[in-house]
């Protein structure tokens, strides 16, 4: 059966328990980028990332909480599974209200390699701007593989001009990025 990958913002109503049942977040790791006086540097670290039953759950009530909050939940079908999602959050925040958050941008296992986050990102991108932002803000996986997704679409080369301190702390190995708009 022939790929046929499909893209569209969700509603509230859509985000049911089971959105994310059968989304398969694994990503091992091996390398990872990071920061080390000002500049990026790689080291080899070893983990996995998945997500249990629960992990999903509550990655759903934040997305639902980010669309009532006038935020953008955008997910990605190859044919009825879901393959992909995003979101962007609905509030702008920086010295100048310059920033909108990508908190979530997530290709499942089996479909990596095909295009899906960069068509996520460009709908996210357009929905950031559509929500007054200047500037996308990044807070990305440090593997190896997730920073070239990012440099891939123009964020890597860009650091964020200003660290927003709440999303450094819920990840502190996370690269902080910008995108501008």
């Amino acid at each position: 059966m022939k790929n046929l990958i499909t893209c569209k913002i969700v509603s509230n109503s859509e985000l049911t328990n089971n959105f994310l049942r059968e989304f398969n977040r694994f990503q091992e790791t091996k390398q990872v980028l990071y920061v080390e006086d000002s500049a990026y540097k790689i080291k080899d670290d070893y983990f996995i990332d998945d997500w249990s039953d629960g992990k999903k759950v509550q990655i759903i009530k934040e997305l639902r909480k980010c669309v009532s909050n006038g935020g953008v939940v955008v997910a990605a079908w190859n044919h009825k599974k879901l393959v992909g999602f995003a979101n962007v959050e609905g509030e702008c925040f920086g010295s100048d209200e310059q920033y909108v958050e990508l908190p979530y941008l997530h290709v499942s296992k089996d479909a990596r390699g095909m295009g899906i986050g960069k068509k996520l990102f460009a709908v996210c991108f357009q929905e950031a701007k559509r929500l007054g932002g200047k500037k996308l803000y990044i807070a990305a996986h440090p593997s190896i593989e997730s920073q070239a997704f990012y440099h891939a679409v123009g964020c890597l080369a860009v650091p964020a001009e200003e660290i927003n301190k709440s999303i450094l702390k819920r990840e502190p190995l996370d690269i902080q990025l910008e995108k501008t708009l």
